[in-house]
């Protein structure tokens, strides 16, 4: 990823929201660096939310996906995976329980697949779905002194379990604030109504947060060693080839493509995992071939270039066959070395 310095003022971009999301502001190091070590605020116009409201709405979600929605709280979420019949990953998705609905959250990109999936799986059931995505944008915050930031900003921050959330009021307005999942640093989001996204986003801003491109997010993401379905998760895999044992559950019942998922676990783990790597020379892309003693034993899905304060760090995530997946263990990867590396990579920070 081109770290280049750009020519745009960083403080200019501090002034006002972006109308749309932007790549970066100017300095994707600073940015990726507030971001692990301090805070930024960022745009989430890549994220989409579904309602899914009706009598039936819990049984029948529950029905869908890999996590258990039957038991889930109000004020909580969970992930989860979208299987067909044969267990190939369709997609993931983030459901919330806010009471009267449930509240589904997945990436645009998902949209139009997972919503084509829901209406074939509603036959009789008393459910309604509703893309509301334009109804809800949201804004991320991340870093160390995120919940700081946010106090500044006036919100009076509760302790929050990862994907809890709570309605909470702000300069008049109402917000819905959410604790994130992301293993390396804290992070929290914002739903709010669209009226008020600029104001929202101008005031957390000036209490201290910098302002990342979509650029840093990403390359928080890799850091973090969290798989974005598309890139690291595609339809061929298996939901445990994936490591993400936080999406599935197995005592809640049956799901569609529950039987393959079962069957694994019942037989054994599978052959490949989910694996991060430190990468030893020329970064490299996405598709190629893990090596080890001149045979093929993986794949690379994401690369990048890790701007640690204390220097840089070519990192990469990808799938390995399972008996070479041992941290430490050196293979070769497009004429670069690649060896396991635990995930996250919070290591490379210190």
């Amino acid at each position: 990823m081109n770290l280049t310095m750009q020519h745009n003022s960083v403080e200019a971009s501090r002034i006002s929201p972006p109308s749309v999301m932007r790549t970066d502001f100017g300095d994707i190091r600073a940015e990726f660096q507030a971001l692990v070590s301090g805070c930024s605020v960022y745009d989430l116009a890549s994220r989409a939310k579904i309602s899914v409201t009706g009598g039936d709405r819990v049984r029948w979600l529950n029905g869908m996906v890999t996590n258990n929605v039957r038991d889930l709280t109000t004020g909580h979420g969970v992930y989860a995976f979208l299987l067909n019949p044969q267990g190939h990953i369709l997609g993931d998705l983030y459901a919330y329980n806010r009471g009267e609905s449930l509240l589904v959250d997945t990436d645009q990109s998902q949209v139009e697949k997972i919503l084509a999936v829901f209406d074939k799986y509603i036959i009789m059931d008393d459910v309604e779905v509703e893309n509301i995505s334009d109804k809800w944008p949201a804004i991320g915050i991340a870093g160390p002194s995120a919940g700081e930031c946010l106090r500044t900003a006036g919100f009076a921050v509760p302790v929050l379990e990862g994907l809890q959330f709570v309605d909470l009021p702000c300069q008049q307005i109402s917000v819905t604030l959410a604790r994130g999942d992301n293993p390396l640093v804290d992070s929290f989001e914002l739903w709010l109504a669209p009226e008020n996204h600029g104001s929202l986003y101008q005031s957390l801003v000036k209490a201290g947060a910098r302002p990342a491109g979509t650029a840093a997010v990403e390359l928080l993401r890799i850091a973090a060693g969290i798989p974005r379905y598309g890139a690291d998760i595609r339809e061929r895999d298996l939901p445990q080839e994936t490591e993400q044992e936080r999406a599935l559950n197995f005592v809640k019942g049956c799901y569609v493509g529950q039987e393959i998922v079962e069957r694994i676990r019942s037989r054994g783990q599978v052959r490949r995992k989910f694996t991060g790597f430190e990468i030893r020379g020329r970064l490299p892309e996405p598709g190629s071939k893990i090596q080890l003693d001149g045979k093929d034993a993986g794949e690379i899905t994401s690369a990048a270039s890790l701007p640690w304060a204390s220097g840089d760090l070519s990192v990469a995530l990808g799938y390995l066959r399972r008996e070479a997946a041992t941290p430490g263990k050196m293979l070769d990867t497009g004429g670069s070395k690649a060896c396991v590396a635990h995930l996250p990579f919070s290591h490379a920070s210190v």
